[in-house]
């Protein structure tokens, strides 16, 4: 787990990772509105990014 950074010791974040973060979750706000728009039920919405959530977590923990 030492590629972990945590955001607290690297405050203030850069501009280009501001901006990065900015565009995630910009993006991320688009897909739940098309996927709302589409009818997806917001319980599926939800699961689908506590899913991601919980691999991207597996994925620091074994590194």
């Amino acid at each position: 787990m030492g590629d972990v950074t945590r955001l607290r010791h690297a405050l203030p974040l850069s501009q280009d990772s501001n901006k990065a973060l900015t565009e995630l979750d910009s993006a991320i706000a688009k897909a739940i509105d098309v996927a709302k728009a589409a009818g997806l039920p917001q319980g599926l919405v939800v699961a689908e990014l506590h899913g991601h959530a919980h691999a991207q977590t597996h994925n620091m923990v074994k590194a």
